[in-house]
């Protein structure tokens, strides 16, 4: 079938519920699934990275425009309650840069940076833009359950890794990924133990994978930035939705947050089933 014929945009959704996991070279059962949604457009991904377009570009030139950049940022590791939300994304080619070198000037992005940088007002507007105009993205929800089962660093590094192999899986199967390079730029001081034997049967080649941590690279990098938008925005609509079914704990103030209005209201009222039993003041609660 010719992408070209078509009216829309080819695009991909994503909707998984992952279960069973392999974390450490152990294959466990996960308390929760983790869900992961979002979306890969196809017809964006092959005008930006059909190998052999231009064959009169130089190795170079090559290099440059088969280079394709993934950004990929959390929310919420620190509060008491609900999911740890990690998200991907992957901007059109011309908008993935340095944040300083304003490569989202005169863009639907413009106003991009890092989302704790900006309102929640700018986080709400910029939240449908990134899933509009990325060529993809993946939002992954981890569960309080599975942040107690296996810690929430692990549970954050699963994340990533999971919206990182997501994104790879579907690329693999739409493009020729023989001559391209695959940047993939996580926030933090870390990266996660990447699936490559899997991504390697995809065609994707350990050695066309460069992995970097990037401290406050929300700040730093648009892709991360993008991520941080739609991990930010996505954690705080759960918590809203939360608060409508439990107002007393006042969550669309705090959000999970160990404020002291939180505090008092788990005393109070008890721990709920989205709290993190593992969490020092959750655990204190229900051990007195």
């Amino acid at each position: 079938m010719s992408i070209q014929n078509e009216v829309k945009d080819l695009i991909i959704p994503i909707d998984r519920k992952i279960q069973q996991i392999d974390i450490k070279s152990q294959y466990i059962d996960l308390a929760e699934p983790i869900h992961l949604y979002g979306q890969v457009n196809v017809t964006k991904l092959l005008a930006e990275y059909g190998i052999n377009k231009e064959p009169h570009l130089n190795t170079q030139q090559h290099v440059e425009r088969s280079t394709l950049q993934i950004g990929v940022d959390e929310a919420g590791r620190g509060p008491l309650l609900g999911s740890v939300n990690v998200a991907a994304a992957i901007l059109p080619m011309t908008w993935a840069g340095l944040i300083e070198a304003q490569p989202l000037k005169d863009t639907p992005l413009s106003i991009l940076t890092d989302s704790k940088q900006l309102s929640e007002k700018k986080r709400d507007i910029l939240y449908p833009l990134v899933q509009q105009h990325a060529i993809g993205f993946v939002i992954a929800e981890i569960p309080a359950a599975v942040i107690d089962q296996v810690n929430i660093l692990q549970a954050t590094m699963l994340g990533m890794r999971l919206c990182t192999e997501v994104l790879l899986e579907i690329i693999a199967k739409h493009i020729a990924t023989s001559m391209m390079q695959f940047e993939v730029l996580f926030d933090g001081n870390r990266c996660p133990n990447i699936d490559y034997v899997m991504l390697a049967k995809l065609g994707i080649e350990t050695s066309k994978i460069d992995c970097q941590a990037w401290v406050k690279g929300d700040a730093r990098h648009t892709s991360i930035a993008a991520a941080s938008i739609l991990a930010k925005v996505s954690r705080d609509t759960a918590m809203y939705m939360l608060d409508t079914e439990h107002p007393e704990y006042g969550i669309a103030k705090h959000k999970g947050y160990p404020t002291k209005a939180h505090i008092e209201a788990i005393e109070k009222y008890g721990v709920l089933p989205a709290h993190r039993r593992s969490f020092a003041p959750v655990r204190k609660a229900i051990e007195s």
